[in-house]
């Protein structure tokens, strides 16, 4: 990832991946593997004033909160709906302009309106696209909830809705997450809850390091239209996991699924290590 700022009003951001797959040539041989890369975003942010932000080039697609906001710290299992209105891999190319605003003490309003053009190579894939994000956030409750809607202009003329509701309590160290989504293709939900056992002897005491999570969802079908990315069949999943926080930015995350659907039942296990750094690209002056 990186963040270069350009003066006080531009800033230039992008997040890629690179992807390895090692084995043995025959089963037995010296190993063999490809990489894989791939551009999340990189764009051009200009802030205009205090509640409007411009952004131009390939950008996280703004429907709902996962996409842009969760993906991939945590839960690694995506969620069952994450397709709808982000048209999987989750990324548009074109404009789009956000801000918020202070209707009146403690109460915000944030907005996002996009347009995607379509793009069929690797690096730069995009649908055509457009559509938008409105919502509210209440600071003194962290509480937010929002509306989000896209038609997508390609091929096929497809309407996506979708909600989003968070909380964060000051009361207890609680995160609550759920989001919402219906589009031709069917409709679902997820919801998770994580708790940072941190309340006995502090975030840093051996067991407050630990934040068990929970997530419960579950898609249902409507029509099957090819490329959606979204499970063919009504399917419901569990997810249960933790994430334990060592020092130095370094996490644990790992979960276990328990997937429900017409096509069988399976177990999905996954487990990571991620280590959060950050220095800079170029020396920088001081006044």
């Amino acid at each position: 990832m990186i963040a270069a700022p350009i003066g006080s009003h531009l800033l230039i951001e992008s997040r890629g991946d690179v992807l390895g797959i090692f084995s043995p040539q025959n089963g037995t041989g010296p190993y063999q593997g490809q990489l894989f890369t791939s551009l999340d975003y990189l764009q051009i942010d200009y802030t205009a004033n205090s509640w409007l932000t411009i952004v131009a080039g390939k950008f996280l697609t703004p429907f709902g909160i996962y996409n842009e906001r969760l993906t991939p710290i945590w839960i690694h299992n995506a969620p069952l709906i994450l397709s709808i209105g982000t048209q999987t891999p989750g990324s548009s190319l074109g404009g789009m302009a956000r801000g918020a605003f202070n209707v009146r003490d403690n109460f915000e309003i944030n907005y996002v309106a996009y347009y995607s053009a379509s793009d069929r190579t690797q690096y730069w894939a995009a649908g055509r696209t457009a559509g938008g994000r409105v919502g509210f956030f209440i600071p003194s409750r962290r509480l937010e909830a929002g509306f989000s809607y896209q038609r997508f202009l390609q091929d096929q003329r497809l309407n996506s809705y979708g909600a989003h509701f968070s909380w964060q309590p000051y009361s207890v160290p609680l995160d609550i997450k759920s989001e919402y989504a219906q589009s031709p293709s069917g409709k679902g939900y997820w919801a998770e809850a994580a708790y940072r056992l941190s309340r006995g002897r502090g975030p840093d005491s051996l067991v407050g390091r630990l934040q068990p999570v929970f997530r419960m969802q579950q898609f249902d079908r409507s029509k099957q239209i090819p490329g959606d990315s979204l499970p063919s069949e009504n399917t419901r999943q569990a997810d249960f996991g933790f994430d334990y926080f060592l020092p130095r930015s370094v996490r644990i995350n790992a979960n276990y699924s328990r997937q429900f659907s017409s096509q069988g039942n399976s177990n999905i296990w996954d487990i990571g290590i991620t280590y959060r750094f950050m220095f800079p690209a170029w020396p920088g002056g001081s006044k």
